[in-house]
């Protein structure tokens, strides 16, 4: 399994307020973040898993509504997760 559950509390613990803050935006963002990597190598090996495309391309979705939201609600938050995160836009 790619993603333990150690990982993904240090994951929250370092994007969000703590490790059990799982429903902070930049908590939310930032497990998108590394769920969208993990799928975009799997997808340079596996070039005709459509399924798993399919998945990538609403996850990207699903990220692009929450760093709106964030954009929308606090830009200075906004500017730190895509900078930190190495998000381009």
């Amino acid at each position: 399994m790619y993603l333990t559950k150690e990982l993904k509390e240090s994951i929250f613990e370092k994007h969000g307020k703590a490790k059990s803050d799982t429903g902070s935006t930049e908590g939310q963002v930032a497990l998108f973040t590394h769920r969208i990597n993990h799928l975009t190598e799997h997808l340079k090996r596996n070039r005709k898993d459509f399924n798993t495309e399919r998945s990538l391309v609403m996850m990207v979705g699903k990220r692009r509504s929450l760093l709106d939201y964030l954009k929308k609600k606090d830009i200075e938050r906004y500017r730190a997760i895509i900078k930190e995160l190495n998000i381009r836009k």
